[in-house]
């Protein structure tokens, strides 16, 4: 089976007058004809937030500012070619700041509309579209499949990952944090449970199964902190050998209800060393990744 895995950043715009603009694809595209949020893939070592200003430039016309992220997603889709693609969403509000209006030139998209709730609704669109603005799915070239079993993709030199992490903690206010194994990039450092997703699995499935396998703990998503990112293109691998490594990251709030001793649960040789629960003031006074210090800075 050939597998594609890709990361992309869209945008939801709203006119005042409840008008939402969305986008057709090209024949350029996989699915033309049928009408999605403005945005596109994150190209390799971009930030998300950097993709859909520059998607929104490109296929609109228009000057964006992001005002919130608005969800994380996960889909497979059967490409007309046969081949299963999986796409991690990163979806934002944005507002216009400036430009004008246009179609993209020669890009996967050729048309560019503001459209009312009726509208959209009476437009072929592409799932996760449709499910953002809570209308019903009328197209019928992109095929939504199951989950599949788990295929490990090809990994080239250049490794793009989409990875969910959790900033977990317990009823006592407590943090759990997971530290890095030797031979991984940070090696030694205090992090947030979590890790790259699996072909096939959404974001909120993959922080809970790294939770469990880094920490033994179970929690609840209780919101979305965020997303980032980190490039570097001189990480060194498990084996030593350099990778030109971008990963994107979305960063979960958990409440885990019912607290046990935390445990590292995953097969020996995994990325982490040890988990711990930790009060704010010891976790403050240690090596932090910049993701965990990030985090925790964010929400106090």
């Amino acid at each position: 089976m050939k597998i594609r895995r890709r990361a992309a950043a869209y945008g939801v715009c709203r006119a005042s007058d409840g008008r939402v603009l969305l986008t057709r694809g090209s024949e350029a595209c996989a699915f033309p004809g049928v009408w999605s949020l403005p945005g596109g893939g994150i190209d390799h070592g971009e930030h998300p937030d950097d993709t859909v200003v520059r998607e929104f430039a490109e296929e609109t016309g228009l000057r964006v500012r992001i005002t919130g992220v608005r969800t994380v997603l996960a889909d497979l889709a059967r490409l007309p070619d046969s081949s299963i693609e999986h796409t991690d969403r990163i979806v934002y509000d944005v507002e216009v700041t400036g430009g004008e209006l246009r179609p993209e030139a020669a890009g996967t998209s050729d048309l560019v509309e503001w459209l009312t709730p009726a509208e959209v609704a009476a437009r072929p669109l592409l799932p996760f579209a449709a499910g953002i603005l809570g209308v019903r799915f009328g197209g019928d070239d992109a095929e939504l499949i199951g989950d599949l079993p788990p295929v490990e993709p090809e990994r080239p030199g250049r490794v793009q990952r989409f990875g969910a992490y959790a900033l977990a903690t317990d009823p006592e206010g407590r943090i759990l944090l997971t530290r890095i194994a030797d031979g991984y990039p940070g090696a030694g450092l205090w992090h947030l449970a979590g890790g790259g997703t699996d072909f096939g699995e959404t974001p909120e499935k993959a922080v809970a199964r790294e939770l469990f396998e880094e920490t033994s703990q179970r929690g609840r998503i209780t919101g979305l902190i965020g997303v980032s990112h980190r490039y570097d293109p001189a990480a060194l691998g498990p084996e030593k050998v350099p990778l030109d490594w971008h990963v994107i990251r979305v960063v979960y709030r958990l409440t885990v209800d019912e607290p046990t001793v935390a445990a590292v649960t995953e097969a020996a040789g995994g990325s982490t060393a040890e988990a711990a629960w930790l009060t704010p003031d010891e976790a403050a006074n240690l090596p932090l990744t910049e993701l965990a210090r990030a985090a925790l800075g964010r929400t106090g």
